[in-house]
């Protein structure tokens, strides 16, 4: 089925390459700051993670940046469809193109990530997963470029992608400031780190998420965290 429906808002996935998927809705549940007036999603895709941070944050305008048309105007319509349209933009560029007349307090990406990997078969889903190393370097620039002084980055990553992320971002100044590993449950090892990046360089703080119990049962967290957005929770 096309259409995601969650409890304050749908997406329609129709055309989007990479569909909504458990990193996309972490990330999007996760990434915080304490007040941001200005917040900007790159890749976007169906316009999910954009959606949740309006959610999260009703002060905040949304930008949003997507390379693929098609999954670009899908964004756009979900957008328009939700309550939240006002405070939601939809920019169909590279982000290495994008501009912004304003600077950001808060920005969030799950970016491709398989780094110098086989390219997939279909050339749009290979633009959604697949990266060279070249274009983290160019990302965490162009965030820089773009970051309020107390501003933060937070990337949904691989841990080797993450380690080599965290090593770019200090070539900008740009410090850890938080690693969340997660896992599939207690037993499995980190399959993901989201990080938060800033230009603070405080202490770390570190931590563990599970989103199993056993099964296809979720943990408590898990549901705690996604309760908001999710209608079977």
């Amino acid at each position: 089925m096309s259409i995601f429906k969650f409890k304050q808002f749908e997406v329609d996935q129709t055309g989007c390459a990479m569909k909504i998927n458990t990193d996309g809705v972490l990330i999007g549940a996760l990434a915080d700051h304490s007040s941001p007036k200005n917040i900007l999603d790159i890749g976007t895709g169906t316009g999910v993670i954009a959606l949740m941070l309006a959610q999260r944050f009703p002060e905040a305008n949304v930008q949003a940046v997507e390379i693929d048309a098609q999954a670009a105007e899908t964004a756009a319509k979900n957008f328009q469809r939700s309550v939240f349209n006002e405070r939601l933009t939809i920019n169909n560029i590279a982000i290495e193109q994008y501009t912004s007349a304003s600077k950001f307090d808060l920005i969030v990406s799950n970016p491709p990530f398989f780094v110098n990997d086989l390219k997939s078969d279909e050339m749009r889903k290979g633009i959604a997963r697949h990266a060279s190393e070249a274009f983290f370097n160019s990302l965490i620039a162009k965030a820089d470029e773009l970051l309020t002084t107390n501003g933060k980055i937070w990337l949904i990553l691989p841990v080797k992608i993450a380690d080599e992320v965290i090593k770019t971002a200090s070539t900008f100044g740009l410090g850890l400031a938080e690693r969340i590993n997660l896992h599939s449950d207690s037993s499995k090892p980190t399959f993901r780190q989201i990080i938060c990046l800033d230009r603070q360089f405080g202490v770390l703080k570190e931590s563990d998420f599970y989103i199993y119990d056993s099964l296809k049962v979720h943990t408590a967290e898990y549901k705690a965290l996604l309760k908001d957005f999710f209608l079977a929770f």
